[in-house]
């Protein structure tokens, strides 16, 4: 089902909500068919290539408009200190594999573009750990910042701390695959690009990236995002 809710002033969100409710407090989503809850701005210039970048890869359009926000606010030319590009701040390796793969163009700032490279990015990460902090850790750490969390071998940036914190409890997801939406079947075969270059913190995080295809880690016994295994050491 679909509601569109107005506010003063004129703006509008068009809310999708085909499973039902969601205990938002309690990160505990009710039993649902095979989709996810998403919230989407009505009229937005970013509504149809979100919608697509949804569908291809498989992922709720809310997690995309999440992270868009939280990485560049919505500024288009954006560029970070560490160089990463767009409205889903692309490094320039990874934007190099995904556009190989998927063929997005030549310019990394095109909106559609590089949306489209976010998501596969997002659904990449979301496939690699299948756990909604990690996946988040990956996309603004880097994948090898997220192993050797995974496997206690190195805390996290205090940035990439606060980012996970913000966002994952708005994804309205909990962390475990068990609980996760199901996704949609994406393209045949892109899994297998090379996508993991790390992200935004290269000069804290000079331990090269896995390499596709690697199993994702297991995550330790009772680990969070929130609690550091090495003690703050090696931040």
């Amino acid at each position: 089902m679909g509601l569109l809710l107005r506010f003063v002033g004129g703006f509008a969100l068009r809310v999708s909500v085909p499973c039902g409710a969601f205990l938002a407090s309690f990160a505990m989503p009710l039993a649902c068919p095979p989709a996810a809850a998403a919230v989407q701005p009505a009229r937005h210039p970013h509504a149809a290539p979100v919608a697509e970048a949804a569908q291809r890869f498989g992922i709720p359009e809310l997690w995309i408009w999440r992270v868009m926000h939280a990485e560049s606010r919505g500024k288009v030319g954006a560029v970070s200190h560490a160089g990463a590009m767009g409205l889903m701040q692309i490094m320039p390796g990874t934007w190099a594999s995904l556009t190989a793969r998927h063929r997005l163009g030549a310019d990394p700032f095109d909106p559609r573009a590089n949306i489209l490279a976010g998501a596969a990015y997002l659904r990449a990460m979301w496939d690699r750990y299948g756990d909604v902090q990690l996946m988040l850790a990956a996309y603004n750490a880097g994948p090898g910042r997220a192993d050797a969390f995974a496997s206690g071998r190195r805390g996290l940036p205090a940035e990439t701390i606060a980012y996970v914190a913000k966002i994952a409890p708005e994804l309205h997801v909990s962390g475990s695959a068990a609980t996760a939406p199901s996704m949609l079947s994406p393209a045949p075969g892109w899994r297998d690009a090379a996508l993991f270059a790390e992200r935004n913190l290269p000069s804290d995080d000079a331990q090269p990236a896995s390499p596709s295809g690697t199993a994702a880690p297991a995550r330790a016994a009772g680990a969070s995002i929130f609690i550091p295994l090495s003690d703050g050491r090696d931040r």
